[in-house]
């Protein structure tokens, strides 16, 4: 290795929030490369790196296989519900306090822009190829099999100008995991073996990283939109191109003469060098040792100038006065508006589009979105420049409106456009206003000191990229910062919404033509059609604009009081007290628990009210889905208005869930109006229409995608009580609103709350809180037998059963089995079944995926993961492929399983340690953020277990674990001779298989042709629930 030193180091120069504790160091190599160093400290609170000692691990490991976008393997809880859970992490040592993760990302100023016309996608690849082994570290699987035994993961994306990679890992591994991670930008093998096998892999839907997620993105409307308008745009154009990659545009090329690997080596040569990478690494340890790392490991990447490649774009991107019709895989109604305008990054500290989009895309009333509502047209509708594609390039900045149509909207789709030139005339009349500038600059100074902390590789992800966009003082800030007031900026950006400069895209299965084209890489059927020209004339000069819209007025809503509730300025984590019950009465109990850990002016308040016969019948819980989407719909305006506060209203079984969180000082009032409006609220026969039209889509939307479908038909088998989709379909159609405002009284009649406040509250504001909900809503409790829990059917005694289902999308060619074993109910107080789980988890996960997806190559998605529902134990394995059919798929599976005894036995002590430890490290991981916390901690509300120190508890039990426990427990529970061996495996079988092939199966299945006859004989565990 040359001897290399940083030409430039720069510290205290980054703009960071008064709050962030981090230290920033920015670097430039010999080479041109240039660093951000970010000291955390409290990666290593105990101060264990002082010395500077980092493990290296440079010990070969087993053999593992980078996965781009690895499954967490979360536990799942009543029907998918909720967010998914934050990944915790670490402990060094025997320590019990929590720590987190270090990480690093390095960007590429290089991207989709630059695929030869020959060979289009091949950017990607490159990408891809990188991941395949280097000089230093030959093994293929060398480096994620590094990160997976240290707690660690990895991804990376391809976007038009630029290439990301990233990863997280274990404290102590961080100058490990960099020594791997350097060697992409130094000597990365890109054997041609390597290659031509992921290039045959083209045909099973599983090659390069690009065609893997195009095999998915085929039926995905949005991406078919997005390669419609690449496929229409300008010829010659660099958007006019297929960054995704599939056999056609590779393999194609190989066929047509091209040497694929000549072209990407000569890639790598001529834009992967150290003036067009931005490197950031987050670490515990001292800038010193972390700049020494970065100027040892990265010393070496070539040397080169720092001009960014350039592109031509001659003329517009889009042809004006077109419209475009795409026909849609799901039922939707979609109208998207573009507005191309000039690059506007130098202006980052102006930010005019966001201002417009502010405007155009507002909620409140005498907005658009509020008055196209009330025509019943739209459902909803948004507005902005996108952060990817060709949106924020150095070519253009592209603003859209997309606004989903109802089928009323769908027959008005030039009075909808109509409109809308109304409200930009409106602006232009009414001239930029800098008051709402000022709102805009205080929500963003507001969200800049106060901003939640992200997952460290995002943020260092997030951080290498605004490195290609910003100054290196605002590459934190440049996000958040509205500083100047530029009025003419705004005006002159206004010029550039002009029909002539508009594109106009409406997707809808209800599309019709004679004239269909098809565009030729996703083979989506589209019609063009030219706009009149005397509506283009209209638009372009409305003779007036009507009264009903108008400007936004004054936010009430943007906090003032900053305050910190809590005493102590240095709480210890292990001193951290659990929540609370401060309130427990018939008809609410409340838990409560003041932030002592992040100290923002934030908090979280989460409600599960229990609703009288709220999921009684099907028909109860269609008129309970019908009054709460009325209700979210008549609180839209109000909720909106209250720009720094989250609210959701979602329904799980008989319960309705609100969620109200952000800065806490406005927390109350908007409760107080959310609440006084769900009091009295009975619905109006127009908005009903539209909802209820709005849900019968929603229904036939249901289970378009295999994965969705089957995950919906295991719990179909797997809850009591849950009402079809289709079913609902039926029985929706016949209910009126008459039936609804019946209804209505009754499930206000009795009801249960059930709270968390978490955050910058004190006790007296949390009990002001419930006082807001006892004074608004003077109900009668509900009685715990009147509140619905779930139950779950409990398979008998080698139970081997089989659901076979055809894909709902005709058009769907891939194939999925998801194998589902039933472990046990979770037992009071124990964690030691959840640590048995995520440990073997940890163990099979990797070669699984190395042998179904790598070797195999059987589909893209290859994953297994622990599944919890209503606190029943089960573990899944899944597998989706569009080559091969549900008989094979399950076969490979079973093969796997069997072999995992034989994979247990041969297991060496010291990577049984490196899985145990890398799990402890999870589990003992600091939340990143209040709102993880939170999470962490309702999610055991919900789950009426009430342990808020479980990840500690699992993370000792784990420590008690030996490898001779996970063998038994294997034998126990996947060992087909084992009584306790109880199976379902779920086949969805796609448009190019034959479900005749069934008849191989052996007779000790038992195939589930009917879900309600078979949990009629069914028995099941009492509701935990």
């Amino acid at each position: 290795m040359s001897v290399t030193k940083a030409v430039s180091s720069l510290d205290s120069v980054v703009v960071k929030s008064p709050n962030d504790r981090r230290v920033y160091r920015v670097i430039e190599l010999e080479n041109g490369l240039s660093a951000l160093l970010i000291h955390d400290p409290d990666i290593y609170l105990d101060g264990s790196a002082a010395d500077g000692q980092n493990t290296d691990g440079d010990q070969m490991d087993e053999d593992g296989e980078e996965e781009e976008e690895e499954s967490d393997g979360s536990y799942e809880d009543e029907e998918m519900e909720g967010d998914e859970d934050e990944d915790e992490d670490e402990v060094k040592g025997k320590e019990d306090h929590q720590t987190k993760k270090a990480a690093a990302a390095m960007c590429v100023a290089m991207g989709s822009f630059l695929d030869p016309p020959e060979a289009q996608g091949l950017v990607h690849f490159l990408e891809h190829m990188l991941f395949m082994g280097s000089t230093e570290f030959p093994d293929e699987n060398e480096y994620d099999s590094y990160l997976s035994k240290h707690g660690g993961s990895s991804n990376a994306y391809t976007e038009m100008e630029h290439t990301c990679y990233h990863f997280e890992v274990k404290r102590e591994f961080l100058q490990g995991a960099l020594k791997r991670f350097s060697q992409f930008f130094v000597a990365p093998l890109m054997k041609t073996e390597a290659m031509e096998r992921e290039l045959l892999a083209v045909d099973s839907g599983m090659p390069v990283n690009q065609a893997l997620k195009f095999n998915q993105a085929i039926q995905n409307d949005a991406c078919r939109l997005q390669q419609l308008q690449c496929h229409t745009s300008t010829k010659g154009h660099p958007l006019n191109r297929f960054a995704w990659g599939n056999k056609k545009s590779l393999s194609g090329a190989m066929e047509n003469g091209v040497d694929l690997r000549e072209c990407i080596v000569k890639l790598y040569k001529e834009y992967y060098h150290g003036g067009l990478m931005k490197l950031v690494v987050i670490g515990g340890e001292p800038l010193d040792l972390l700049e020494s790392w970065v100027v040892e490991l990265f010393g070496d990447v070539k040397n080169g100038s720092k001009i960014r490649p350039t592109l031509e774009a001659k003329g517009p991107i889009w042809e004006g006065g077109k419209l475009y019709r795409l026909e849609a895989v799901r039922d939707v109604h979609t109208l998207d508006l573009t507005w191309t305008l000039p690059p506007l990054r130098h202006a980052y500290v102006k930010k005019p589009e966001d201002y417009l989009a502010h405007l155009l895309g507002h909620e409140g009333r005498g907005s658009l979105h509020s008055f196209l509502k009330g025509k019943g047209w739209i459902t909803s509708l948004s507005a902005g420049v996108g952060d990817d594609g060709i949106n924020r390039s150095s070519l253009a900045y592209v603003f859209g409106m997309s606004i989903h149509l109802t089928d009323s909207g769908l027959e008005k789709i030039y009075d909808i456009i109509g409109y809308i030139y109304q409200y930009i005339k409106l602006l232009r009349d009414a001239s930029p206003q800098e008051w709402i500038f000022k709102e805009l600059q205080d929500i963003g100074n507001m969200d800049f000191r106060y901003a939640e902390e992200q997952a460290a590789d995002d943020y260092a992800a997030e951080l290498s990229g605004n490195m290609l966009a910003y100054p290196v003082e605002h590459v934190i800030y440049g996000d958040y910062v509205y500083q100047t007031w530029d009025p003419k900026m705004i005006e002159d950006l206004m010029g550039f919404f002009t029909p002539k400069n508009m594109r106009i895209d409406v997707v809808s299965k209800s599309v019709k033509s004679e004239e269909f084209q098809t565009e030729p890489w996703f083979g989506s059927r589209y019609v063009e059609e030219e706009v009149p020209l005397t509506l283009m004339e209209t638009w372009s000069n409305p003779s007036e604009v009507d009264t009903a819209l108008h400007l936004l007025s004054k936010n009430q809503f943007i906090p003032c009081d900053f305050s910190i509730r809590a005493i102590n300025s240095d709480a210890d984590p292990k001193s951290q007290s659990p929540p609370k019950c401060l309130i427990d009465e018939p008809l609410m109990k409340f838990w409560y628990k003041l932030d002592e850990t992040f100290k923002v002016p934030r908090a979280n308040t989460y409600f599960r009210i229990n609703l009288k016969g709220a999921y009684d019948s099907v028909k109860n819980c269609l008129l309970t889905e019908l009054f709460i989407n009325l209700l979210k719909d008549e609180l839209n305006e109000i909720i909106y208005q209250a720009t720094k506060l989250e609210t959701s209203l979602s329904m799980y079984g008989d319960k309705l869930e609100l969620k109200v969180y952000g800065f806490n000082e406005k927390i109350p009032a908007l409760l107080s109006k959310i609440l006084a409006i769900a009091k009295s609220f009975m619905p109006s026969l127009d908005r009903f229409k539209v909802i209820k039209e709005n849900m019968e889509r929603g229904f036939r939307n249901t289970n378009m995608k295999p994965l969705n479908h089957s995950t919906y038909l295991r719990l179909q088998l797997l809850c009591k009580r849950i009402y079809d989709s289709d079913e609902k379909l039926s029985v929706l159609n016949d209910l009126s609103l008459t039936d609804l405002n019946s209804f209505i009284p009754e499930i206000r009649s009795q009801i249960y709350i059930e709270a968390l406040c978490h955050g910058n509250l004190s006790e007296d504001e949390t009990v002001n809180i419930s006082n807001i909900f006892k004074n608004s809503l003077t109900v009668e409790p509900l009685p715990v037998k009147c509140r619905h829990g779930e139950q779950i059917t409990c398979f008998p005694l080698n139970a081997k059963l089989v659901r076979d289902v055809t894909v709902k999308n005709k058009s769907e060619t891939n194939s999925v089995v998801e194998l589902y074993y039933q472990i046990e109910p979770e037992e009071a107080q124990s964690t030691r079944m959840k640590a048995m789980l995520d440990l073997f988890h940890e163990i099979i996960g990797e070669p699984l995926f190395n042998q179904l997806r790598t070797k195999e190559q059987l589909g893209y998605v290859v994953e297994c993961g622990p599944r919890l529902t209503y606190r029943v134990q089960g573990f899944c394995f899944c597998v989706q492929s569009s080559k091969y059919g549900p008989i094979h798929l399950l076969e490979r599976v079973d093969n796997f399983i069997k072999d995992i005894e034989a994979l247990l036995e041969q297991l060496d002590e010291k990577s049984f340690e490196d899985y145990r430890s890398g799990m402890i490290a999870r589990l003992l991981e600091k939340d990143p953020s209040l709102l993880s916390e939170t999470n962490d901690l309702w999610s055991q509300i919900v789950d009426k277990r009430y342990m808020f120190d479980f990840s500690h508890k699992e993370a000792e039990e784990l420590r008690s674990i030996e490898k001779k426990d996970v063998i038994e427990w294997y034998k126990t529970y996947f060992r087909e001779s084992s009584p306790k061996c109880r199976r379902l495996a779920v086949r969805m079988w796609g448009c190019n298989t034959d479900m005749k092939e069934t008849q191989t199966d052996p007779k000790s299945v038992q195939v589930i042709a009917d879900a309600v006859a078979f949990k009629s004989t069914s028995k099941f565990y009492p509701s935990l629930c």
